[in-house]
């Protein structure tokens, strides 16, 4: 199908998506601020407001803005994930394919923070920083905080200076969000304790520091994963 044969089939909150997703680009707004509020982006796009509900829904479905109630809706990634372009919902074992998933991220991830040590500027790392107290304000009141660790491990691969990782990871993070709801859950104080180190060893450019603490971080939760399979597997042989 040619690709204005595509656009004349798709809704007017889906071209209005497509709109929006090109000015956080093109504006742009990072990952961590605040879009426009509604009214501001009716007068922007000229349409009505229940269009531009569908398009920052459908943006918030594919893991780039989350809405904060009270609050606004904010950019949480700048991935935009096109059809599930890694093909991971057709993979039926969503067990095993959360185990891979966190074992690239142990392949990927402790090298990000290498790096974030050395070109991360001090602006930066308070910023890291500032992300931890948020994720842990959102852990103590019980509302939902796996957009926000997500944030911060993509602000990290931001920080590495590498423009492929930083594409990347947003796209791995979001894949495993249903399963770290399961794992970050069980894990408060291991992830709340690392993540203060992951930043205490930015501030420090403590590479090495950086990287430990980076492992022991996902490590924690590929164990949560592991476990879950083997119980899994174990239901299904009892059967």
């Amino acid at each position: 199908m040619r690709q204005n044969e595509a656009l004349e089939k798709k809704t007017l909150g889906q071209k209005t998506e497509d709109r929006l997703m090109k000015y956080i680009l093109d504006r742009p707004i990072q990952i961590g601020e605040k879009i426009p509020n509604e009214y501001a982006l009716t007068e922007l796009f000229d349409v009505g407001r229940s269009t531009i509900r569908e398009a920052v829904k459908g943006l918030v479905s594919r893991g780039v803005l989350e809405v904060r109630r009270g609050d606004g809706t904010y950019v949480i990634s700048t991935s935009y994930m096109e059809n599930d372009v890694l093909g991971f919902g057709r993979i039926r074992d969503k067990y095993q394919l959360a185990l891979d998933l966190f074992e690239v991220r142990l392949m990927i991830e402790p090298e990000v923070v290498t790096w974030a040590c050395k070109r991360a500027t001090e602006e930066q790392i308070d910023k890291a920083e500032q992300l931890c107290d948020e994720i842990e304000k959102l852990y103590n009141q019980g509302v939902d905080h796996i957009y926000k660790d997500i944030e911060f491990h993509c602000f990290l691969a931001k920080l590495s200076g590498n423009v492929v990782v930083e594409r990347l990871l947003p796209v791995i993070n979001t894949a495993v969000v249903t399963f770290a709801n399961i794992t970050y859950r069980s894990l408060k104080n291991e992830t709340l304790t690392t993540h203060r180190a992951i930043v205490k060893a930015l501030r420090a450019r403590d590479a090495v520091g950086a990287r430990c603490a980076m492992i022991m971080h996902l490590t924690y939760n590929r164990q949560v994963i592991i476990e879950l399979l083997e119980e899994r597997n174990k239901n299904t042989s009892d059967v």
